[in-house]
């Protein structure tokens, strides 16, 4: 019934579409496996793309040939740019997202690519021998053959769903959890763990008072994900800000000796940086109020989502406390917010491509590594996708390190370090943040792409055409020069000193406060500079002359941490022979099996001085 496939991926969230997409665009055979073929890239969660650090890596797959960027573009109904009052490091795009039209439009770009094929059943198994993963085994009993297996499970790994007392089994509301794939690869040696998510209740749209709420409008000029024509976004739809209050806090407590969380019930951890209701008010009992964001569904859609207000109390409870805070006092709930715990599998486990180490040609992609977010678990996708289709058809392994991309450091972290609770992306994460920027990821990532056979040719060729740009505004800024009497009452008015000779506009935006478009309407020339060329071009520009001795510092800096990478250790290089390591350090090295200096130096526990006396070893 069905061919020998070169890539079989297993589960089509996020994770799995840009997997599937990903190994089908370079050429492979791809097989997408789902439980439920009406929910290919349920935005599970919130209806939203981006963020803090996680709009950054969208961006990057987008520059190495990826799908999310597009697939948001398309469906976007609010875009803004986070962080703006900072600087260029932190700017973050992030967009409200149509839920259901973002993944009507990954279905449709999927049902597009010829090479990729679609089977709805369970996986149940592993089609694994002496080592290596040959295909899969579902639920209905068919077996299909794979030259390499990608698994992109999400919570659907024994999924268990908590609301107060109650609990069933289910990877998302309404829909069956996957049962088998856990204990065949504990039985074949693999550790596991659990963990936990939630989600906030649905809410009637037309129940709510908007006009006792903040109205939070998108940009004036809304940006996008995507370096390619996708739509500019020429309507939004607002989203909404209020709190909760004491009021509100009492009501939940009321419902805590039956929160599956504060019971014990619930055994997995959960997100650090995006904890349920009940855990802030009892976390931060000092605070009378917590901030609550009422984001739309939809265009055409009434049902609203209201993030900050994930929990797992009985339903109840829930709808009392929503009714007292402002602006829901007569709410409808659609459904209850609920708790998931599910398998994950330590990410420890894995190499730089997502490969596991036990067994060959077996991939991990997403919340089965530990992670949480759509943009973590595309970006993983995209990474196993290009690797599996690499590993079949006997191509080098793609690697993306620290100082190239937020991406490289969610898979660094992952795999050096591990995690006991779900992973979140943060511009603190990064050492090299000024040079990971939101607006350079092309700049960054789309030859590596190209190179690869996933970047396509309009690609490049939009790339060159930027470059080029870049290059005609950057002389500009260096030749142009102002007189005193032209820039000083400029000058004045932004605060920042004025001039008494001759100045270059490079030498002048170099200042913190002073930016390139101050200058619009001296002359001509400056004028048909926004005219002749893009945006993006200008910024970019602008954002190196500004911030050059900084990222002269970095690449420097990330130059020296290199020649550590390229440093490489045998994968099974004995470290019980080198009694003069800590004890410590034999036992991470020997579980993790640091394949570079560099990565067996950012291990958690492992010493300088570690590090000093592996290195006398090798030399030897």
């Amino acid at each position: 019934m069905f061919k020998e496939y070169d890539v079989i991926v297993v589960g089509a969230g996020h994770a799995g579409c840009e997997a599937a997409a990903a190994a089908a665009n370079m050429g492979s055979s791809v097989l997408l496996v789902t439980m439920n073929m009406m929910t290919i890239a349920q935005m599970s969660c919130n209806p939203a793309m981006g963020g803090v650090a996680k709009g950054q890596i969208v961006r990057e797959i987008d520059a190495l040939g990826g799908m999310s960027g597009i697939v948001s573009d398309k469906s976007t109904i609010q875009f803004r740019m986070l962080n703006r009052s900072k600087g260029p490091a932190m700017w973050s795009p992030r967009t409200q997202n149509d839920r259901m039209k973002f993944s009507e439009e990954w279905r449709l770009a999927l049902e597009n690519i010829s090479n990729l094929d679609f089977w709805q059943d369970m996986v149940s198994g592993l089609l694994v021998k002496d080592g290596k993963v040959e295909g899969i085994k579902t639920g209905m009993g068919v077996e299909i053959k794979a030259k390499s297996v990608v698994l992109t499970n999400g919570t659907f790994l024994n999924g268990l769903i908590h609301i107060g007392e109650k609990q069933f089994s289910g990877g998302r509301t309404g829909e069956k959890a996957a049962t088998g794939i856990t204990e065949q690869l504990i039985a074949l040696g693999f550790e596991a763990g659990r963990m936990k998510t939630g989600t906030p209740a649905r809410l009637d749209g037309r129940s709510l008072n908007y006009s006792l709420m903040e109205e939070q409008f998108g940009d004036e000029n809304p940006s996008k994900f995507s370096y390619l024509d996708t739509p500019k976004t020429e309507k939004q739809r607002s989203c909404y800000i209020t709190y909760t209050n004491p009021e509100v806090h009492d009501i939940l407590k009321t419902g805590f000796e039956k929160s599956p969380m504060f019971t014990g019930r619930i055994q997995g951890l959960g997100p650090r940086y995006c904890p349920s209701i009940e855990d802030k008010i009892n976390r931060f009992s000092e605070r009378d109020r917590h901030q609550l964001f009422v984001e739309p569904e939809g265009w055409n859609t009434v049902e609203i989502y209201v993030n900050g207000f994930s929990s797992s109390l009985p339903e109840d409870v829930q709808l009392a406390a929503l009714r007292k805070i402002v602006g829901f006092e007569n709410v409808k709930m659609f459904r209850p917010g609920y708790a998931i715990e599910y398998d994950y599998f330590p990410p420890t486990q894995l190499n730089h491509t997502l490969e596991t180490k036990l067994i060959k040609n077996l991939f991990f992609a997403g919340q089965i590594n530990g992670t949480t977010g759509y943009e973590e678990a595309a970006g993983q996708g995209l990474i196993a996708g290009i690797n599996a289709h690499n590993n079949t058809h006997e191509k080098p392994a793609f690697v993306l390190r620290r100082d190239e991309a937020y991406i490289g450091v969610l898979i660094d972290d992952l795999i050096t370090k591990g995690t006991e609770e779900p992973y979140r992306m943060f511009t603190s994460r990064a050492e090299y943040r000024i040079l990971l920027r939101q607006d350079n990821a092309d700049l960054r990532l789309t030859e590596k792409g190209y190179l690869l056979g996933l970047a396509s040719q309009e690609r490049i060729d939009r790339l060159n055409f930027k470059k080029e740009e870049i290059k005609a505004v950057a002389n500009f800024v260096k030749k142009t020069k102002f007189n005193p009497e032209e820039i000083n009452t400029i000058l004045e008015n932004l605060g920042t000193a004025i001039v008494k000779e001759k100045i270059s506009l490079d030498a002048l935006i170099r200042r913190p406060n002073v930016s390139l478009e101050n200058f619009k309407g001296i002359n001509k020339e400056i004028d048909n500079l926004y005219h002749t060329y893009s945006i993006e071009a200008i910024e970019q520009v602008e954002i190196y002359t500004k911030y050059e001795s900084y990222i002269d510092k970095e690449e420097k800096l990330a130059s020296k941490i290199t020649q550590l990478e390229d440093y490489r250790i045998a994968e099974d290089y004995d470290y019980s022979q080198l009694p003069a390591l800590s004890a410590e350090a034999r036992q991470k090295f020997s579980k993790i099996k640091p394949r570079t200096i560099g990565q067996a130096s950012r291990i958690s526990g492992v010493t300088p001085s570690d590090i000093s006396i592996l290195m006398v070893y090798l030399e030897k």
